[in-house]
């Protein structure tokens, strides 16, 4: 069954090794930030620096294996329609929305509410890692390496597939920040899917 995570706000839930996970843009460019525990073990996440490392590039699509900080494959892209996302950036927060925006009254962003889906689970803040930024375009200049956010490549309907390689927590958004989105705040769906 498909779920809506409503605009600004993120979820939480269980991913069973086996299982796969279709991440969906129903409007189109709206930015999903996923991240990913081991469900017995917490302590072992999502890693973008070793995911990036061992592919040896900053893109990650079809095929790749998303890895953890101890060097499991966690996840494997399955079916991906889009073909970009961005595994740099940290999810966006209020602190973010301070010092990059000079928002006054910021919105919680991301990482806001990743902590609040995550923490029933015992999941502290600090421990929430870089995301695996689904539809999210952050393109580098070879020359410098400075990056801009541009609008995702995502069209209605798009999606991506995770396969689960082991048990895990798994934390998802419709990401909060307008930059990402092409300033229109927007709903991201999902899917479990069980193979069995």
């Amino acid at each position: 069954m498909i779920q809506t995570i409503p605009p600004r706000s993120g979820v939480a839930f269980e991913l069973r090794k086996g299982e796969s996970l279709r991440v969906i843009d129903p409007q189109g460019e709206q930015v999903a930030d996923l991240v990913a525990f081991n469900r017995h073990d917490t302590g072992e996440a999502i890693s973008s620096g070793r995911s990036i490392d061992y592919a040896s590039r900053i893109y990650l699509s079809t095929g790749d294996p998303i890895y953890s900080n101890r060097s499991s494959v966690m996840l494997r892209i399955g079916e991906d329609t889009v073909g970009r996302h961005d595994f740099l950036l940290s999810p966006c927060s209020a602190e973010m929305f301070r010092i990059l925006y000079g928002d006054d009254k910021p919105h919680r962003g991301c990482f806001g509410n990743l902590a609040a889906a995550l923490a029933p689970y015992g999941v502290q803040p600090d421990a929430i890692p870089t995301a695996f930024n689904v539809f999210m375009n952050v393109p580098v200049d070879p020359a410098t390496g400075a990056i801009t956010v541009e609008p995702p490549l995502s069209r209605a309907g798009d999606y991506t597939v995770f396969e689960a390689q082991m048990d895990l927590l798994i934390g998802l958004t419709a990401c909060s920040a307008g930059q990402s989105n092409n300033f229109a705040f927007k709903p991201i769906q999902y899917e479990v899917i069980s193979h069995g």
